[in-house]
């Protein structure tokens, strides 16, 4: 694999040159009057990210499972029910870890390749009566299918059923570059990690706790440890880390914050937006189909791309690493096989994605597959000249 080319898996994305300078630093004292200049700065911007006024941000030395983890075990006890649907790798797993920590999960079996089912999250809730269930799980983007789900259709579920229940969502690959409002669509705990829209080695895990989920840790009653929100949330009051912090992975964050802040949010989404289509058109024009099942269902940060039946996906990714040094995403779960993944988010230009579509054209057109080469170059080439403007040129700047 070499590391010259950019990387087209949806995280760990690629680190821009300036936020490897960032992490590249010296050795400090973690409970010196330097780190808490670099802490409490990197909190303070996650907040603004998230799109929240009042959240405490909790950040722990893990990735995004370990941010899942520390989510149910701060603020939900052993035999606790909670609300969740299957439609993805990363929600399957979502829901294993809830059941290792003995709640009652109740499943909502849902097709891969469809969004978090709203309307059958609002019946579940209308017939739980003596509101048994006291946490609503959703992964925003499920990376997996390459799916994004309507999380303000979710909270309008949980309210028009007048339930009290807590909303926890899984922003690990839409959080940074994709639109994610917390306070405004009522979400409880907000999820994600380093490794991707905030374009850093893996290594944090990130979260966002409403005033309602900070209530619910009084009763809370599973085991935790390293993740303790309380006494995370203490030493972080004064400055420092009850342990000892990934220093290096904070500083980074704080620069990445910076990035997202100079090219503005609208237009880092915006981006991805135009991105995504780029890809898309390519997709179309090869005369494939992505997994998420209708345009308002597709992901701005990664596209999962169907291969025509009995052709193993697993071999363009193998191949394109083997031959080209290029990294594409497997298809995981139930789509293993069935679809690679391209990964457009984060770090990502025009450009860099124009590379990932024609080695995947190379790729595809040396297994066997009827691609004629510089097809979705094209299509894409065509999309991007006509999309793109002075603004757009120089907010990518910020990103490279």
């Amino acid at each position: 694999m070499s590391t010259q080319n950019p990387i087209f898996v949806p995280g760990p994305t690629n680190i821009p040159e300036r936020l490897r300078r960032a992490v590249d630093y010296p050795s400090i004292d973690h409970r010196s009057p330097a780190f808490a200049e670099m802490y409490k700065p990197a909190l303070e911007g996650v907040r603004r990210i998230l799109q929240s006024k009042d959240a405490e941000i909790i950040l722990f030395p893990a990735t995004g499972t370990g941010a899942w983890e520390a989510a149910i075990t701060n603020t939900l006890s052993p035999g606790d029910k909670v609300l969740a649907a299957r439609y993805g790798m990363f929600s399957h797993r979502w829901i294993d870890l809830c059941k290792r920590h003995g709640l009652d999960v109740q499943v909502i079996e849902t097709p891969w390749g469809a969004g978090a089912p709203a309307a059958e999250f609002n019946r579940a809730l209308k017939a739980d009566k003596e509101h048994r269930i006291k946490a609503v799980l959703v992964c925003h983007n499920e990376t997996a299918t390459g799916v994004v789900s309507d999380i303000a259709a979710v909270r309008r579920a949980i309210d028009t059923a007048k339930h009290p229940a807590l909303l926890y969502v899984d922003g690990v690959s839409s959080i940074a570059s994709m639109d994610f409002r917390m306070d405004e669509w009522g979400i409880d705990i907000a999820i994600t990690g380093s490794q991707k829209g905030f374009m850093l080695p893996a290594g944090l895990a990130i979260l966002g706790a409403s005033p309602k989920a900070m209530e619910a840790m009084a009763s809370a009653r599973c085991p935790r440890c390293f993740f303790d929100f309380r006494d995370m949330l203490e030493s972080a009051s004064a400055g420092g880390f009850p342990y000892t912090p990934p220093v290096n992975l904070i500083r980074g964050l704080s620069q990445s914050i910076a990035m997202l802040e100079e090219e503005g949010l609208p237009r880092v989404f915006s981006r991805h937006h135009r991105i995504a289509e780029g890809v898309r058109k390519a997709v179309d024009t090869w005369g494939l189909s992505l997994c998420a099942r209708e345009p308002s269902l597709y992901s701005d940060t990664v596209s999962a791309v169907t291969v025509p039946a009995g052709f193993d996906a697993t071999r363009i990714v193998t191949h394109a690493a083997e031959k080209y040094g290029v990294a594409f995403g497997v298809g995981l779960g139930e789509v293993a096989g069935k679809v690679f993944r391209i990964g457009h988010l984060g770090s990502m230009t025009d450009v860099m994605a124009l590379s990932g579509i024609a080695t995947a054209e190379m790729v595809m057109a040396d297994l066997g597959l009827p691609i004629a080469l510089g097809s979705g170059v094209r299509a894409a080439q065509e999309f991007y000249r006509a999309g793109q403007t002075e603004d757009d040129a120089s907010a990518v700047s910020a990103a490279a």
